[in-house]
């Protein structure tokens, strides 16, 4: 197998899915609107870059012919009914069709952990949902013999992430930190833990047929996560700001203030639905370890790219690279 095509591979998860294949000297093809939104992979000499819409069916059967294996990481994170349903659940179905038609065997798809095709219609927001229905999609063309791994993640942190660095910039303006969903539980998941189990199904057929759910090993509330941010990246000394927690009502009102607000919202009303089942693993279904995967700690990782701003850490990080050389 040396020939991959990634959809999303220009988006956070997807620079670190195809540095791991470029290091293996694999052919990776690179799908997406304008060339400029890829231009950061342009490094690596084995990676094309095609301009093509992927939504359309015949662009994506000439994208997925010639190639051994499909990677699919396309997601979105807010929008109405209509885009979740367009990018979750028609691109896999369209993308299934394409790869029976023209032979290509092997797909690895990025759903989300929440996400069930046995419960698609009960999952409480609209993300859930069009991510399960798109899992039920990809598992009606397995049983025509697509050779399917699908891998469930909780949030991913990591050093370009909107996450942590969202709530550390945040904290940086604002005294207080009102938060919607406080106490909404997740097992966050580094994501170079995830490039690499996508890689690991790659390289491993018997992962074909299975479902993993990628969790980190500790589960932490959105308070806490948010404390961390602040924290790790100096705010007040490392202390952080004071989070206050808000109730349901306003939890909604603040979030569809959001929605309204110009460009990509921080926080939707899906968003909170989605939060009303905790984001951590299930312990029904394989995680990291069985891919041979030692998950890492959020604690371990984040304070290498959050903590520079802490008084005294710089001169840590300056201790650090001269004993690596």
């Amino acid at each position: 197998m040396s020939r991959i095509l990634v959809l999303g591979g220009s988006g956070f998860v997807g620079r670190h899915v195809c540095e791991k294949l470029a290091r293996l000297q694999w052919h990776v093809t690179v799908p997406t609107r304008r060339t400029v939104n890829a231009r950061h992979l342009l490094v690596h000499p084995m990676l094309t870059v095609v301009e093509g819409d992927v939504h359309d069916p015949l662009t994506l059967a000439r994208l997925v012919a010639g190639h051994d294996a499909v990677v699919n990481l396309v997601a979105k994170l807010h929008g109405n009914e209509a885009s979740f349903e367009r990018a979750h659940v028609e691109l896999p179905h369209k993308l299934a069709q394409a790869c029976l038609a023209t032979g290509v065997k092997r797909l690895v798809h990025i759903s989300a952990l929440g996400a069930s095709s046995q419960q698609a219609d009960t999952a409480p927001s609209m993300y859930l949902r069009s991510k399960g229905r798109g899992e039920a999609a990809l598992q009606a063309a397995a049983a025509q013999g697509l050779q399917l791994s699908v891998l469930r993640p909780s949030v991913i942190f990591g050093a370009q992430d909107s996450f942590l660095n969202l709530f550390a910039k945040l904290q940086q303006v604002f005294p207080l930190m009102p938060l919607a969903g406080a106490e909404a539980r997740f097992q966050p998941v580094w994501v170079e833990d995830v490039a690499q189990a996508v890689l690991t199904c790659l390289l491993n057929p018997r992962t074909a047929g299975q479902t993993y759910e990628l969790c980190g090993p500790a589960v932490l509330t959105l308070r806490e996560l948010v404390q961390l941010a602040g924290q790790l990246s100096g705010v007040r000394r490392g202390r952080g700001r004071p989070v206050l927690g808000l109730p349901m009502a306003l939890a909604r009102l603040q979030a569809w203030c959001m929605e309204l607000a110009p460009g990509e919202p921080l926080m939707s009303r899906d968003n909170l639905d989605s939060m009303k089942v905790d984001n951590v693993a299930s312990g029904k279904l394989p995680g990291l370890s069985a891919l041979g995967i030692q998950p890492a700690s959020l604690q371990a990782i984040a304070p290498t790219y959050l903590g520079p701003t802490v008084p005294g850490t710089e001169l840590l990080a300056m201790r650090k690279t001269a004993s690596s050389r």
